[in-house]
Formats: C-alpha cells, sequence, structure tokens
C-alpha cells in the first residue's frame, strides 16, 4: 500500500512540473506574440486551461500529504505542495506582466499602422478601435479572473500555513507527553523498589518476633516442667 501511495505522489509531482514548464512557455509566447489581439487571447486561453490542470494536480498532492501515516512524510509533501503553490502564484504574475506587455507592444503596433496608413478610411479606424476596446474589456476579464484566483491561492497558502504550525505544536505536545510518562515510570520504579525493600524488613522482622515468642515458649515450659534444671 505505501509503495502504491510513493507511485501516485511521483506521478503527481511529474505532472506538476510539466504543466509548470508548459505554462512558463506559454507565458514566454504571450511575451514575444506580435500580434493581432485573436492570437492573444488563444494564447491566454491555453495558459488558464494550464493553470486549472495544476491547481487540480496540487490539490491532489495536498490530500495526498494527509493521507501519509506518518508525520514526517505529511509535513514534507506538506512543503513540496507549498512550493508548487508558490510557484503557480510566481507564473500567475508572470502571466499578468506578459499581457500588459503584449497588450502595450500590439497597441503601439497597431498606432505604427494607423499612422502608416494615411488612406485608411474613417471605418477601419473605427473598427480598430472597437477591438481594442473588445480586447481592454478581455484582458481586464482576464486579469480579474487572476486577481480572484490569486486571492484564492493565498487562502490556501495561510490554511496550510496553519496546519504546519498546528502539526508542529502536536508534536512538541506529544513529546512534552512522553517525558511527563518517563518521568511517571522511573518514579514509579523508585516506589517498587522501596516497597520491595519493605516487604524483605518486614519479612525479617517478623522471623525475629516468630523466634523471640519460640524462645519464651521454650523458656517458660522449661521452668514449669523442669524446675531442678
Amino acid at each position: 500500500m505505501a509503495a502504491s501511495q510513493d507511485v501516485h505522489v511521483r506521478i503527481c509531482s511529474q505532472e506538476i512540473i510539466k504543466y509548470d514548464l508548459e505554462i512558463k512557455a506559454l507565458i514566454q509566447d504571450i511575451r514575444e506574440c506580435p500580434g493581432p489581439y485573436s492570437e492573444l487571447a488563444e494564447l491566454n486561453s491555453n495558459v488558464k486551461v494550464k493553470i486549472n490542470q495544476l491547481r487540480m494536480r496540487i490539490q491532489d498532492l495536498e490530500q495526498m500529504a494527509k493521507e501519509q501515516d506518518r508525520e514526517s512524510d505529511r509535513l514534507a509533501l506538506l512543503n513540496e505542495m507549498e512550493s508548487h503553490r508558490k510557484q503557480m502564484l510566481s507564473n500567475q504574475t508572470a502571466w499578468r506582466k506578459a499581457n500588459l506587455s503584449c497588450k502595450l507592444a500590439i497597441d503601439n503596433s497597431e498606432k505604427d499602422d494607423l499612422l502608416q496608413g494615411r488612406d485608411s478610411s474613417a471605418r477601419q479606424r473605427k473598427t480598430t478601435k472597437q477591438s481594442l476596446a473588445q480586447t481592454s474589456s478581455a484582458i481586464t476579464e482576464s486579469l480579474m479572473s487572476i486577481s480572484k484566483m490569486m486571492s484564492q491561492q493565498v487562502h490556501q497558502s495561510e490554511e496550510t500555513v496553519a496546519t504546519l504550525a498546528t502539526s508542529s505544536r502536536t508534536v512538541l505536545e506529544t513529546n512534552e507527553e512522553f517525558k511527563a510518562m518517563t518521568g511517571t515510570i522511573q518514579l514509579g520504579r523508585k516506589l517498587i523498589t522501596k516497597y520491595n525493600r519493605r516487604e524483605f524488613t518486614d519479612k525479617l522482622l517478623i522471623f525475629l518476633a516468630l523466634a523471640l515468642f519460640l524462645a519464651t515458649v521454650v523458656y517458660i515450659l522449661k521452668k514449669r516442667l523442669f524446675p531442678f534444671l
């Protein structure tokens, strides 16, 4: 059973690393995206899918950590999970910055095209403005979604830190209980040794009292039955 758990943990960790690398590659593609906005939107959609997959696998790793029998294994997996979660938050921040940088580059490119295309009609300029407005709205929505996800991840991180603190406190309390039990056992051992010594002394006193009693009886019988001796 333990070997099976180890295999699932390794597979989960490998998938987390794979999704992390894929997200980083997509973020780099967003930075280098020359446009148009439809291509940027497609890249953002792919990033969302990968981040959702990554978040699910991180949650799976957290659940596996809670199911560990040994406290040390549980804490180690929780630390690994927290590290992956922080890396995911870092990727989300990089994703947001890449979007802003790409949007600025596309805007500048389109402005240059507008300046060079003096023969463009008013209808084309209106269409461009509408496209910019739609893209800006989409990016705003994307940024709001990122902000919400980051808030959720921060909340989950706080819960994980609280769990780690509780686990550490439990380990310390257990250690103190073991120390108290050790002291109680040592005290009991001393009391047993003391009672054994007292029992031996009592037996010796009883034996001496019995011997004295018998000697007294023999002396009395001797005096009464053989007074001439």
